[in-house]
């Protein structure tokens, strides 16, 4: 996720609450700063209740506001779409605090002989950036007083489904089967705007939307293989998405 603060304001069309930094980083990990974009009914003395869109950042892994500590998110960095209405980490963040993460692409990576390993770099094909549905949750550190900053945390999870079955071997969900059984649940703008809406009541309707719509969102990916440095978290600039030849 290497876009600025500015350019993503103007792509999703949000405002910000707070000022925030977002570094450019090639090497997001679990538990790291990512941006979030989210809609939220703000009063509005003069004409009721409006609604906003905004920028944030969150911490990747969602951490549940009934959680003891914040350590239970690096277990949270995805959500399953086939369990989200049920599973209780997620079940009410699905209901009402949906978001989309964006991203300029993701690793994945491919099990080779023995314990060798190819890491792959999957981006769209076009000069675009992607955008996976993800929910956010805040979460109330007890041992900071009242007002100080730090007293709430805000982090996410990007949403996740089945690799597409067969019968599309041919096309670009063949090269992500080959790499993994699951694949994050991109959407393209019309997807996105029903997502976000705070208003919109019917959580599962929108789930089956986002999944419905998987393939076109995804038609365009690339799936390149890269250098393993990318495996090292300490490692982290624009040379990790350099193509490189695969080693199997």
């Amino acid at each position: 996720m290497a876009r600025a603060v500015g350019d993503l304001l103007a792509e999703f069309d949000a405002e910000l609450e707070d000022e925030v930094s977002i570094p450019p980083s090639w090497n997001v990990a679990p538990t790291d700063a990512v941006p979030i974009v989210l809609e939220r009914l703000v009063d509005d003395d003069s004409a009721g209740a409006r609604q906003v869109r905004q920028l944030h950042v969150a911490r990747w892994g969602l951490v549940p506001s009934w959680a003891k500590d914040p350590g239970i998110g690096s277990r949270m960095i995805n959500a399953r779409s086939e369990s989200v209405l049920e599973k209780p980490a997620f079940r009410k963040a699905v209901q009402s605090r949906r978001c989309a993460v964006p991203a300029d692409g993701y690793y994945e990576w491919k099990q080779g002989p023995g314990k060798s390993k190819q890491p792959y770099y999957v981006h769209p094909g076009k000069d675009h950036g992607l955008v996976f549905a993800g929910l956010y949750e805040w979460w109330k550190d007890p041992s900071i007083p009242e007002g100080e900053p730090g007293r709430w945390l805000l982090s996410t999870s990007i949403l996740t489904a089945d690799t597409p079955p067969p019968g599309t071997e041919s096309t670009i969900f063949g090269k992500l089967t080959e790499l993994h059984d699951r694949v994050p649940l991109p959407m393209d703008k019309a997807t996105m705007e029903a997502w976000l809406d705070p208003q919109a009541d019917d959580a599962a309707a929108l789930v089956d939307l986002v999944r419905s719509g998987v393939k076109d969102a995804a038609a365009d990916w690339h799936v390149e293989s890269v250098g393993k440095e990318v495996g090292n978290v300490r490692n982290n600039g624009p040379d990790l998405i350099r193509p490189v030849e695969a080693l199997f």
